[in-house]
């Protein structure tokens, strides 16, 4: 097998770069990818630190650098060394150059700026965390979003990835013993969604749960009927309000994140607002 190093190099957080390199990386099975990353290049000398280091582990160069001389340096100094440079988003940004008809700003950083955007996503997080796990349901419908379903189907990590995308979420349990409070049935601003998984599935996360925990994995909450009983009671609830339903059996918490904001999306665009209540189980 082939040993690569990647040099990623960013003017910024480098948050996007190492986006970009994740996804290409992810069509190559098995590969022997070594990363460099390199953030906050803004200088000449900084550069130059990062040069001996490219030197001493030669190969790919990626980078978002929006200063013009340290881009010609590091491109002068990767040629004379042999090896590849590629400028991540030169191409989508010279398309958007053509078709905006104006010039990129050049900025460093630029999407990280402490705009009403990025308060927004803050005030967003912190709601998120505030309603965790069915806390403060009068304030519900305040939220964006409401995901229910039953303990372990990952509703608390896409409720945080999707606050980290200006969602403001809420999420409960569905326990068959305890059914949910009755404002959930009676939400008019919010899109609830259901999330539902396969039952051995569900075992199989839950004992790693409790093995984690250092418990044994042989309670009601891993036991086959049970679980059926819970998972079944679960999608009964969500068809009954007619919830949209995300089956998260075998999905990314990315991906069960899109699904949602697809959702979400199509939610806003026909206007509804839930203008009649929910019929609660």
């Amino acid at each position: 097998m082939t040993r690569l190093h990647l040099h990623l190099l960013s003017d910024s957080t480098g948050e996007t770069l190492e986006m970009i390199a994740k996804a290409a990386l992810a069509q190559f099975d098995d590969a022997d990818v070594i990363r460099h990353f390199w953030p906050m290049v803004r200088s000449q000398q900084h550069l130059d630190r990062i040069m001996a280091e490219i030197a001493a582990n030669p190969g790919l160069v990626l980078f978002t650098l929006v200063n013009a001389e340290i881009r010609r340096r590091l491109e002068e100094r990767c040629r004379a060394l042999g090896l590849p440079t590629v400028p991540a988003l030169d191409a989508v940004t010279a398309v958007l150059e053509d078709m905006l008809g104006q010039q990129a700003k050049a900025r460093p950083g630029r999407q990280h700026m402490l705009d009403d955007a990025y308060f927004a996503r803050v005030d967003a997080i912190q709601f998120t965390i505030a309603h965790d796990d069915g806390i403060a349901a009068e304030d519900w419908e305040h939220a964006d979003i409401v995901l229910a379903g039953v303990s372990r189907t990952s509703k608390t990590p896409t409720s945080i990835y999707l606050a980290n995308r200006g969602y403001k979420v809420a999420n409960i349990p569905i326990v068959v013993e305890s059914p949910p409070p009755a404002i959930l049935f009676a939400l008019r601003r919010p899109l609830v969604v259901g999330l539902t998984t396969a039952p051995d599935r569900l075992i199989q996360v839950r004992r790693n749960r409790l093995l984690s925990l250092s418990q044994a994995p042989t309670t009601d909450y891993v036991n086959e009927d049970q679980v059926a009983r819970e998972v079944q009671f679960a999608r009964r609830l969500f068809a009954d309000n007619g919830w949209p339903v995300i089956d998260v059996t075998r999905r990314s918490i990315e991906e069960t994140a899109a699904a949602v904001i697809k959702l979400y999306q199509e939610y806003r665009s026909r206007g509804e607002s839930a203008d009649t209540g929910a019929k609660p189980i």
